[in-house]
Protein backbone atom coordinates (compact mmCIF):
# COMPACT_ATOMS: atom_id res chain seq x y z
CA UNK A 1 0.00 0.00 0.00
CA UNK A 2 1.14 3.56 -0.74
CA UNK A 3 1.07 5.91 2.22
CA UNK A 4 -1.70 8.49 2.05
CA UNK A 5 0.44 11.51 2.73
CA UNK A 6 -0.24 14.88 1.14
CA UNK A 7 1.99 15.59 -1.85
CA UNK A 8 3.64 19.02 -1.73
CA UNK A 9 1.63 21.66 -3.62
CA UNK A 10 -1.01 19.09 -4.54
CA UNK A 11 -4.69 19.98 -4.70
CA UNK A 12 -5.69 16.37 -4.15
CA UNK A 13 -5.01 15.22 -0.61
CA UNK A 14 -5.84 11.60 -1.41
CA UNK A 15 -3.30 11.14 -4.17
CA UNK A 16 0.35 10.44 -3.47
CA UNK A 17 1.99 7.78 -5.64
CA UNK A 18 5.52 8.73 -4.63
CA UNK A 19 5.86 6.64 -1.50
CA UNK A 20 9.19 7.07 0.23
CA UNK A 21 10.96 10.41 0.52
CA UNK A 22 13.88 10.75 -1.84
CA UNK A 23 15.84 13.28 0.16
CA UNK A 24 16.69 12.51 3.79
CA UNK A 25 18.61 15.77 3.99
CA UNK A 26 17.14 18.89 2.33
CA UNK A 27 20.64 20.03 1.41
CA UNK A 28 21.51 16.76 -0.35
CA UNK A 29 22.91 17.26 -3.82
CA UNK A 30 22.68 13.71 -5.10
CA UNK A 31 19.68 11.54 -5.83
CA UNK A 32 19.46 7.89 -5.17
CA UNK A 33 18.51 6.31 -8.48
CA UNK A 34 14.82 6.93 -9.17
CA UNK A 35 12.67 5.43 -11.92
CA UNK A 36 9.58 7.06 -13.44
CA UNK A 37 7.19 5.65 -16.04
CA UNK A 38 4.81 7.85 -18.02
CA UNK A 39 2.00 6.02 -19.85
CA UNK A 40 0.69 8.56 -22.33
CA UNK A 41 -1.75 8.46 -25.22
CA UNK A 42 1.03 8.29 -27.77
CA UNK A 43 4.14 7.01 -26.00
CA UNK A 44 5.14 4.92 -23.00
CA UNK A 45 8.43 6.01 -21.49
CA UNK A 46 10.68 4.95 -18.64
CA UNK A 47 13.24 7.39 -17.26
CA UNK A 48 15.74 6.65 -14.50
CA UNK A 49 17.17 9.78 -12.90
CA UNK A 50 20.58 9.74 -11.30
CA UNK A 51 23.18 12.15 -10.04
CA UNK A 52 22.71 15.87 -9.47
CA UNK A 53 19.51 16.24 -7.51
CA UNK A 54 18.49 19.70 -8.74
CA UNK A 55 19.49 19.09 -12.34
CA UNK A 56 18.30 15.65 -13.49
CA UNK A 57 20.82 13.30 -15.01
CA UNK A 58 19.31 10.60 -17.20
CA UNK A 59 20.81 7.27 -16.20
CA UNK A 60 18.35 5.45 -18.48
CA UNK A 61 15.73 6.64 -20.95
CA UNK A 62 13.57 4.43 -23.18
CA UNK A 63 10.44 5.25 -25.16
CA UNK A 64 7.95 3.10 -27.07
CA UNK A 65 5.50 4.83 -29.43
CA UNK A 66 2.65 2.53 -28.43
CA UNK A 67 -0.26 4.71 -29.60
CA UNK A 68 -2.58 3.65 -26.76
CA UNK A 69 -4.98 6.48 -27.46
CA UNK A 70 -5.26 6.02 -31.20
CA UNK A 71 -8.95 5.98 -32.21
CA UNK A 72 -10.10 6.50 -28.61
CA UNK A 73 -12.51 9.30 -29.47
CA UNK A 74 -14.28 7.03 -31.94
CA UNK A 75 -14.27 3.69 -30.11
CA UNK A 76 -14.04 4.72 -26.46
CA UNK A 77 -11.47 1.96 -26.03
CA UNK A 78 -7.69 1.74 -25.93
CA UNK A 79 -6.16 0.91 -29.30
CA UNK A 80 -5.72 -2.93 -29.18
CA UNK A 81 -2.29 -3.01 -30.84
CA UNK A 82 -1.20 -0.06 -28.72
CA UNK A 83 -2.41 -1.80 -25.58
CA UNK A 84 -0.35 -4.89 -26.41
CA UNK A 85 2.74 -2.79 -27.18
CA UNK A 86 2.32 -0.77 -24.00
CA UNK A 87 1.96 -3.89 -21.87
CA UNK A 88 5.07 -5.44 -23.43
CA UNK A 89 7.00 -2.23 -22.77
CA UNK A 90 5.85 -2.11 -19.15
CA UNK A 91 6.89 -5.72 -18.61
CA UNK A 92 10.32 -4.86 -19.92
CA UNK A 93 10.54 -1.72 -17.78
CA UNK A 94 9.68 -3.68 -14.63
CA UNK A 95 12.46 -6.17 -15.40
CA UNK A 96 14.93 -3.38 -16.17
CA UNK A 97 14.13 -1.72 -12.86
CA UNK A 98 14.88 -4.95 -11.00
CA UNK A 99 18.14 -5.28 -12.88
CA UNK A 100 19.12 -1.75 -11.91
CA UNK A 101 18.08 -2.35 -8.30
CA UNK A 102 16.28 0.98 -8.16
CA UNK A 103 13.24 0.06 -6.12
CA UNK A 104 9.59 0.62 -7.10
CA UNK A 105 8.92 2.57 -10.26
CA UNK A 106 6.62 5.57 -9.99
CA UNK A 107 4.07 5.07 -12.79
CA UNK A 108 1.50 7.60 -14.01
CA UNK A 109 -1.05 7.27 -16.80
CA UNK A 110 -2.74 10.20 -18.51
CA UNK A 111 -5.56 10.91 -20.96
CA UNK A 112 -5.87 7.60 -22.82
CA UNK A 113 -6.09 5.36 -19.74
CA UNK A 114 -8.25 7.77 -17.75
CA UNK A 115 -10.80 8.19 -20.57
CA UNK A 116 -10.98 4.71 -22.07
CA UNK A 117 -13.79 2.36 -21.00
CA UNK A 118 -11.22 -0.41 -20.65
CA UNK A 119 -8.78 1.83 -18.79
CA UNK A 120 -9.48 0.26 -15.37
CA UNK A 121 -9.12 -3.24 -16.87
CA UNK A 122 -5.79 -2.22 -18.38
CA UNK A 123 -4.61 -0.90 -15.01
CA UNK A 124 -5.52 -4.21 -13.38
CA UNK A 125 -3.81 -6.22 -16.10
CA UNK A 126 -0.64 -4.16 -15.80
CA UNK A 127 -0.49 -4.68 -12.04
CA UNK A 128 -1.16 -8.42 -12.33
CA UNK A 129 1.37 -9.07 -15.09
CA UNK A 130 4.12 -6.60 -14.22
CA UNK A 131 3.66 -5.67 -10.57
CA UNK A 132 3.52 -2.00 -11.58
CA UNK A 133 0.73 0.17 -10.23
CA UNK A 134 -0.50 2.82 -12.65
CA UNK A 135 -1.67 6.04 -11.00
CA UNK A 136 -4.20 7.63 -13.34
CA UNK A 137 -4.17 11.42 -13.06
CA UNK A 138 -6.72 13.91 -14.30
CA UNK A 139 -6.04 16.77 -16.70
CA UNK A 140 -5.51 19.40 -14.02
CA UNK A 141 -2.96 17.23 -12.24
CA UNK A 142 -1.24 16.44 -15.52
CA UNK A 143 -0.96 20.18 -16.18
CA UNK A 144 0.48 20.79 -12.70
CA UNK A 145 3.13 18.09 -13.00
CA UNK A 146 4.13 19.24 -16.49
CA UNK A 147 4.44 22.80 -15.22
CA UNK A 148 6.64 21.57 -12.38
CA UNK A 149 8.79 19.84 -14.98
CA UNK A 150 9.30 23.21 -16.66
CA UNK A 151 10.34 24.64 -13.29
CA UNK A 152 13.09 22.03 -13.12
CA UNK A 153 14.64 23.64 -16.20
CA UNK A 154 13.46 27.22 -15.68
CA UNK A 155 13.20 28.08 -11.95
CA UNK A 156 12.23 31.63 -12.93
CA UNK A 157 9.71 30.64 -15.62
CA UNK A 158 6.97 33.22 -16.09
CA UNK A 159 4.12 32.60 -18.53
CA UNK A 160 2.04 29.62 -19.58
CA UNK A 161 3.10 26.06 -20.34
CA UNK A 162 1.33 24.04 -22.99
CA UNK A 163 1.72 20.25 -22.84
CA UNK A 164 0.38 18.39 -25.85
CA UNK A 165 -0.17 14.64 -25.76
CA UNK A 166 -1.93 12.26 -28.08
CA UNK A 167 -5.48 12.80 -26.75
CA UNK A 168 -5.33 15.96 -24.68
CA UNK A 169 -3.58 19.28 -24.29
CA UNK A 170 -3.04 21.01 -20.96
CA UNK A 171 -2.23 24.60 -20.08
CA UNK A 172 -0.93 25.97 -16.78
CA UNK A 173 0.19 29.37 -15.57
CA UNK A 174 3.67 29.70 -14.09
CA UNK A 175 5.05 32.56 -12.02
CA UNK A 176 7.14 33.10 -8.92
CA UNK A 177 8.10 29.44 -8.84
CA UNK A 178 4.46 28.42 -8.44
CA UNK A 179 1.85 26.76 -10.64
CA UNK A 180 -1.33 28.80 -11.01
CA UNK A 181 -4.49 28.29 -13.04
CA UNK A 182 -4.73 25.09 -15.05
CA UNK A 183 -6.97 23.78 -17.79
CA UNK A 184 -7.26 20.74 -20.04
CA UNK A 185 -8.73 20.20 -23.50
CA UNK A 186 -9.29 17.40 -26.03
CA UNK A 187 -6.83 18.94 -28.50
CA UNK A 188 -4.38 16.07 -28.83
CA UNK A 189 -3.73 15.02 -32.44
CA UNK A 190 -5.34 11.58 -32.00
CA UNK A 191 -8.56 13.30 -30.92
CA UNK A 192 -8.37 15.78 -33.77
CA UNK A 193 -8.11 12.93 -36.28
CA UNK A 194 -11.69 12.02 -35.32
CA UNK A 195 -13.22 15.47 -35.93
CA UNK A 196 -15.73 15.24 -38.79
CA UNK A 197 -15.68 17.57 -41.75
CA UNK A 198 -12.85 19.31 -43.53
CA UNK A 199 -10.18 21.80 -42.54
CA UNK A 200 -12.71 24.56 -41.93
CA UNK A 201 -14.62 22.50 -39.36
CA UNK A 202 -11.39 21.35 -37.73
CA UNK A 203 -10.12 24.94 -37.43
CA UNK A 204 -13.41 26.00 -35.84
CA UNK A 205 -13.21 23.08 -33.40
CA UNK A 206 -9.66 24.01 -32.37
CA UNK A 207 -10.53 27.70 -32.05
CA UNK A 208 -13.51 26.94 -29.81
CA UNK A 209 -11.46 24.88 -27.36
CA UNK A 210 -8.56 27.33 -27.28
CA UNK A 211 -11.01 30.12 -26.48
CA UNK A 212 -12.16 28.04 -23.48
CA UNK A 213 -8.56 27.54 -22.42
CA UNK A 214 -7.89 31.26 -22.69
CA UNK A 215 -10.90 31.99 -20.50
CA UNK A 216 -9.57 29.55 -17.88
CA UNK A 217 -5.93 30.69 -17.74
CA UNK A 218 -6.23 34.27 -18.96
CA UNK A 219 -4.39 36.26 -21.62
CA UNK A 220 -1.43 38.63 -21.42
CA UNK A 221 1.28 36.00 -20.87
CA UNK A 222 4.53 37.02 -22.58
CA UNK A 223 6.07 33.55 -22.78
CA UNK A 224 4.70 30.25 -23.99
CA UNK A 225 6.60 27.13 -22.88
CA UNK A 226 5.99 24.11 -25.10
CA UNK A 227 6.08 20.58 -23.66
CA UNK A 228 5.50 17.42 -25.68
CA UNK A 229 6.86 15.43 -28.59
CA UNK A 230 4.72 17.09 -31.27
CA UNK A 231 5.95 20.53 -30.24
CA UNK A 232 9.57 19.34 -30.24
CA UNK A 233 9.09 17.94 -33.75
CA UNK A 234 7.83 21.33 -34.94
CA UNK A 235 10.73 23.10 -33.23
CA UNK A 236 13.16 20.78 -35.01
CA UNK A 237 11.50 21.74 -38.31
CA UNK A 238 11.89 25.40 -37.39
CA UNK A 239 15.61 24.77 -36.90
CA UNK A 240 15.73 23.11 -40.31
CA UNK A 241 14.06 26.03 -42.07
CA UNK A 242 16.30 28.57 -40.34
CA UNK A 243 19.47 26.50 -40.77
CA UNK A 244 19.98 26.95 -37.04
CA UNK A 245 23.45 25.76 -35.95
CA UNK A 246 22.77 24.23 -32.52
CA UNK A 247 20.46 21.21 -32.63
CA UNK A 248 19.54 21.17 -28.94
CA UNK A 249 15.79 21.42 -28.46
CA UNK A 250 15.75 22.26 -24.76
CA UNK A 251 15.50 26.04 -24.28
CA UNK A 252 15.30 26.62 -28.03
CA UNK A 253 13.60 30.00 -28.31
CA UNK A 254 11.39 31.04 -31.19
CA UNK A 255 9.93 34.31 -32.33
CA UNK A 256 6.14 33.89 -32.90
CA UNK A 257 6.20 35.66 -36.26
CA UNK A 258 9.02 33.46 -37.57
CA UNK A 259 7.37 30.33 -36.16
CA UNK A 260 4.20 31.13 -38.11
CA UNK A 261 6.37 31.31 -41.23
CA UNK A 262 7.70 27.85 -40.37
CA UNK A 263 4.17 26.50 -40.04
CA UNK A 264 3.38 27.88 -43.51
CA UNK A 265 6.62 26.38 -44.83
CA UNK A 266 5.91 22.94 -43.35
CA UNK A 267 2.49 22.82 -45.01
CA UNK A 268 4.19 23.08 -48.42
CA UNK A 269 6.92 20.49 -47.82
CA UNK A 270 7.17 16.79 -48.52
CA UNK A 271 6.74 15.33 -45.03
CA UNK A 272 8.70 12.17 -45.83
CA UNK A 273 11.67 14.26 -46.96
CA UNK A 274 11.46 16.41 -43.83
CA UNK A 275 11.30 13.31 -41.66
CA UNK A 276 14.47 11.99 -43.25
CA UNK A 277 16.30 15.29 -42.83
CA UNK A 278 15.37 15.80 -39.19
CA UNK A 279 15.40 12.20 -37.96
CA UNK A 280 11.78 12.44 -36.77
CA UNK A 281 9.91 9.16 -36.40
CA UNK A 282 7.12 8.37 -38.87
CA UNK A 283 4.58 8.11 -36.03
CA UNK A 284 5.54 11.54 -34.70
CA UNK A 285 5.69 13.25 -38.08
CA UNK A 286 2.21 11.98 -38.92
CA UNK A 287 0.81 14.12 -36.09
CA UNK A 288 2.73 17.30 -36.97
CA UNK A 289 0.17 18.86 -39.38
CA UNK A 290 -2.60 18.67 -36.74
CA UNK A 291 -0.31 19.92 -33.99
CA UNK A 292 0.71 22.79 -36.29
CA UNK A 293 -2.93 23.86 -36.62
CA UNK A 294 -3.28 23.93 -32.84
CA UNK A 295 -0.05 25.89 -32.42
CA UNK A 296 -1.16 28.49 -34.94
CA UNK A 297 -4.36 29.12 -32.99
CA UNK A 298 -2.42 29.24 -29.70
CA UNK A 299 -0.14 31.94 -31.10
CA UNK A 300 -2.99 33.97 -32.55
CA UNK A 301 -5.04 33.75 -29.35
CA UNK A 302 -2.39 34.24 -26.67
CA UNK A 303 -0.05 36.53 -28.66
CA UNK A 304 3.13 35.55 -26.78
CA UNK A 305 6.29 37.55 -27.33
CA UNK A 306 8.50 34.47 -27.04
CA UNK A 307 8.00 30.72 -27.44
CA UNK A 308 10.38 28.36 -25.65
CA UNK A 309 10.78 24.59 -25.97
CA UNK A 310 11.10 22.48 -22.83
CA UNK A 311 12.41 18.92 -22.93
CA UNK A 312 11.26 18.62 -19.33
CA UNK A 313 7.66 17.72 -18.57
CA UNK A 314 5.60 15.37 -16.48
CA UNK A 315 8.44 12.97 -15.66
CA UNK A 316 10.66 15.75 -14.36
CA UNK A 317 7.60 17.17 -12.63
CA UNK A 318 7.32 13.95 -10.65
CA UNK A 319 10.91 14.41 -9.54
CA UNK A 320 10.33 18.07 -8.63
CA UNK A 321 7.39 16.97 -6.49
CA UNK A 322 9.75 15.48 -3.93
CA UNK A 323 12.28 18.27 -3.81
CA UNK A 324 12.22 20.30 -0.59
CA UNK A 325 12.00 24.06 -1.08
CA UNK A 326 15.65 24.46 -0.11
CA UNK A 327 16.68 22.22 -3.00
CA UNK A 328 14.25 23.80 -5.46
CA UNK A 329 15.83 27.19 -4.76
CA UNK A 330 19.23 26.06 -6.01
CA UNK A 331 20.55 26.90 -9.46
CA UNK A 332 20.15 23.81 -11.69
CA UNK A 333 23.14 24.77 -13.83
CA UNK A 334 25.52 25.22 -10.91
CA UNK A 335 24.31 22.00 -9.29
CA UNK A 336 24.94 20.05 -12.50
CA UNK A 337 28.41 21.55 -12.81
CA UNK A 338 29.21 20.73 -9.18
CA UNK A 339 28.20 17.14 -9.83
CA UNK A 340 30.33 17.01 -12.99
CA UNK A 341 33.36 18.38 -11.13
CA UNK A 342 32.87 15.98 -8.24
CA UNK A 343 32.77 12.94 -10.54
CA UNK A 344 34.94 13.90 -13.53
CA UNK A 345 37.69 16.35 -12.54
CA UNK A 346 41.20 15.62 -11.27
CA UNK A 347 40.88 17.90 -8.25
CA UNK A 348 37.28 18.21 -7.04
CA UNK A 349 36.84 21.50 -5.24
CA UNK A 350 39.49 23.35 -7.25
CA UNK A 351 36.87 25.09 -9.40
CA UNK A 352 35.70 27.17 -6.46
CA UNK A 353 39.26 28.27 -5.68
CA UNK A 354 39.90 29.04 -9.34
CA UNK A 355 36.79 31.22 -9.48
CA UNK A 356 37.87 33.12 -6.36
CA UNK A 357 41.30 33.73 -7.93
CA UNK A 358 40.10 35.14 -11.27
CA UNK A 359 36.98 36.95 -10.03
CA UNK A 360 38.76 40.28 -9.19
CA UNK A 361 39.60 40.69 -12.89
CA UNK A 362 35.97 41.17 -13.83
CA UNK A 363 34.70 43.69 -11.29
CA UNK A 364 30.94 44.09 -11.04
CA UNK A 365 29.14 41.59 -13.25
CA UNK A 366 25.47 40.73 -13.66
CA UNK A 367 24.05 37.72 -11.80
CA UNK A 368 23.63 35.95 -15.16
CA UNK A 369 27.27 36.43 -16.07
CA UNK A 370 28.44 35.54 -12.54
CA UNK A 371 26.73 32.14 -12.67
CA UNK A 372 28.30 31.38 -16.06
CA UNK A 373 31.74 32.23 -14.68
CA UNK A 374 31.11 29.97 -11.72
CA UNK A 375 29.86 27.15 -13.96
CA UNK A 376 32.89 27.46 -16.27
CA UNK A 377 35.33 27.20 -13.37
CA UNK A 378 33.58 24.08 -12.09
CA UNK A 379 33.75 22.49 -15.55
CA UNK A 380 37.25 23.66 -16.48
CA UNK A 381 38.93 20.29 -15.84
CA UNK A 382 36.16 17.76 -16.51
CA UNK A 383 37.56 16.65 -19.91
CA UNK A 384 41.10 16.05 -18.68
CA UNK A 385 41.03 12.39 -19.75
CA UNK A 386 40.51 13.42 -23.39
CA UNK A 387 43.58 13.34 -25.63
CA UNK A 388 45.40 16.69 -25.22
CA UNK A 389 44.98 17.51 -28.93
CA UNK A 390 41.19 17.35 -28.58
CA UNK A 391 40.51 18.73 -25.11
CA UNK A 392 39.47 22.15 -26.39
CA UNK A 393 36.99 20.59 -28.81
CA UNK A 394 35.74 18.14 -26.19
CA UNK A 395 35.09 20.99 -23.73
CA UNK A 396 33.10 22.95 -26.29
CA UNK A 397 31.21 19.92 -27.56
CA UNK A 398 30.32 18.67 -24.10
CA UNK A 399 28.89 21.89 -22.74
CA UNK A 400 26.98 22.96 -25.86
CA UNK A 401 25.26 19.59 -26.11
CA UNK A 402 25.12 18.62 -22.44
CA UNK A 403 21.84 17.76 -20.78
CA UNK A 404 21.91 20.78 -18.47
CA UNK A 405 19.04 23.01 -17.44
CA UNK A 406 18.68 26.77 -16.94
CA UNK A 407 21.04 27.42 -19.84
CA UNK A 408 19.98 29.30 -22.96
CA UNK A 409 21.58 28.53 -26.30
CA UNK A 410 23.77 31.68 -26.32
CA UNK A 411 24.81 30.83 -22.75
CA UNK A 412 25.78 27.32 -23.88
CA UNK A 413 28.00 28.79 -26.57
CA UNK A 414 29.47 31.34 -24.14
CA UNK A 415 30.43 28.51 -21.78
CA UNK A 416 31.73 26.48 -24.71
CA UNK A 417 33.97 29.29 -25.99
CA UNK A 418 35.33 30.00 -22.52
CA UNK A 419 36.17 26.32 -22.00
CA UNK A 420 37.67 26.08 -25.48
CA UNK A 421 40.05 28.90 -24.52
CA UNK A 422 40.79 27.13 -21.25
CA UNK A 423 42.82 24.73 -23.40
CA UNK A 424 43.61 26.72 -26.53
CA UNK A 425 44.70 30.29 -27.26
CA UNK A 426 42.99 30.64 -30.64
CA UNK A 427 39.63 29.52 -31.97
CA UNK A 428 40.48 30.41 -35.58
CA UNK A 429 39.50 27.69 -38.03
CA UNK A 430 37.36 25.87 -35.48
CA UNK A 431 34.72 23.51 -36.84
CA UNK A 432 32.38 25.10 -34.29
CA UNK A 433 32.55 28.48 -35.99
CA UNK A 434 28.87 28.47 -37.13
CA UNK A 435 27.83 28.35 -33.46
CA UNK A 436 29.86 31.45 -32.64
CA UNK A 437 27.22 33.46 -34.52
CA UNK A 438 24.90 33.05 -31.50
CA UNK A 439 27.14 35.49 -29.60
CA UNK A 440 27.99 39.13 -30.30
CA UNK A 441 31.66 40.07 -30.89
CA UNK A 442 31.79 41.54 -27.37
CA UNK A 443 30.36 38.36 -25.84
CA UNK A 444 32.93 36.28 -27.73
CA UNK A 445 35.68 38.50 -26.35
CA UNK A 446 34.35 38.18 -22.80
CA UNK A 447 34.22 34.39 -23.14
CA UNK A 448 37.79 34.35 -24.45
CA UNK A 449 39.01 36.44 -21.49
CA UNK A 450 37.29 34.12 -19.05
CA UNK A 451 38.82 31.09 -20.76
CA UNK A 452 42.33 32.53 -20.75
CA UNK A 453 41.97 33.55 -17.11
CA UNK A 454 41.11 29.92 -16.29
CA UNK A 455 43.95 28.73 -18.53
CA UNK A 456 46.43 30.74 -16.49
CA UNK A 457 44.95 30.14 -13.03
CA UNK A 458 44.50 26.38 -13.50
CA UNK A 459 48.22 25.80 -14.07
CA UNK A 460 49.70 28.59 -11.94
CA UNK A 461 49.26 26.56 -8.76
CA UNK A 462 48.02 23.00 -8.39
CA UNK A 463 46.59 23.46 -4.89
CA UNK A 464 45.24 27.02 -4.79
CA UNK A 465 46.28 29.89 -7.08
CA UNK A 466 45.12 32.28 -4.36
CA UNK A 467 48.02 31.12 -2.17
CA UNK A 468 50.48 31.93 -4.93
CA UNK A 469 49.28 35.35 -5.94
CA UNK A 470 46.49 37.84 -6.27
CA UNK A 471 44.98 39.01 -9.54
CA UNK A 472 43.47 42.44 -10.11
CA UNK A 473 42.65 44.96 -12.80
CA UNK A 474 43.61 48.63 -12.55
CA UNK A 475 41.19 50.58 -14.73
CA UNK A 476 43.17 53.81 -14.34
CA UNK A 477 46.31 52.36 -15.90
CA UNK A 478 44.54 49.64 -17.89
CA UNK A 479 46.82 47.08 -16.33
CA UNK A 480 46.24 43.51 -15.22
CA UNK A 481 48.23 43.05 -12.02
CA UNK A 482 49.56 39.87 -10.48
CA UNK A 483 50.90 40.27 -6.95
CA UNK A 484 53.01 37.22 -6.19
CA UNK A 485 53.53 35.66 -2.79
CA UNK A 486 56.93 34.19 -1.94
CA UNK A 487 55.59 30.80 -2.90
CA UNK A 488 54.10 32.21 -6.08
CA UNK A 489 57.41 33.70 -7.18
CA UNK A 490 58.76 30.19 -7.53
CA UNK A 491 55.68 29.03 -9.42
CA UNK A 492 55.68 31.87 -11.94
CA UNK A 493 57.79 30.09 -14.56
CA UNK A 494 58.03 30.80 -18.27
CA UNK A 495 54.86 28.87 -19.22
CA UNK A 496 52.87 30.67 -16.53
CA UNK A 497 54.35 33.95 -17.72
CA UNK A 498 53.31 33.24 -21.32
CA UNK A 499 49.75 32.42 -20.28
CA UNK A 500 49.57 35.54 -18.14
CA UNK A 501 50.71 37.60 -21.12
CA UNK A 502 48.08 35.93 -23.33
CA UNK A 503 45.37 36.83 -20.80
CA UNK A 504 46.56 40.45 -20.74
CA UNK A 505 46.53 40.57 -24.56
CA UNK A 506 42.93 39.29 -24.63
CA UNK A 507 41.98 42.06 -22.19
CA UNK A 508 43.98 44.58 -24.25
CA UNK A 509 45.71 45.48 -21.00
CA UNK A 510 49.30 45.80 -19.83
CA UNK A 511 50.60 42.84 -17.80
CA UNK A 512 52.22 43.83 -14.52
CA UNK A 513 53.87 41.44 -12.08
CA UNK A 514 54.56 42.63 -8.53
CA UNK A 515 57.20 40.57 -6.73
CA UNK A 516 56.99 39.92 -3.00
CA UNK A 517 58.85 42.45 -0.81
Amino acid sequence: MIAKTVAPHSDNEDWDPFGRELFDDPSARALSRVGVVDVGSNSVRMVVFDGAARSPAYFYNEKVMAGLGQGLAETGMLFPKGRARALAALKRFALLAKGMEIGPLTCVATAAVREAKDGPAFQKQVEQETGLRLHVIDGAEEARLSAQGVLVGWPEAQGIICDIGGNSMELAVLGGGKVGARATSPLGPFRLQQVKGGRKELTAHIREHIARLAAAVGLGHERLYLVGGSWRAIARLDMERRNYPLLVLHEYRMDPENLLKTLDWVAKQDMAALRAKTGTSEARMELVPLAAMVLRELIETFQPKEIDVSSYGIREGLLYEKMPDKLRARDPLVEACRHAERTMSRLPGFGKRLHAFIEPLFGEVSPKRYRLMRAACLLHDTTWRTHPDYRAEACFDNVTRANMAALSHPERVFLGVSLLHRYKNSRAGSRFEPLFSLLSPEQLREAEILGKAMRFGAMFSIQDPGDAGELGYNATTNAIELRLTKRGAGLFGEVAEARFASLAAAMKATPMVVLPG
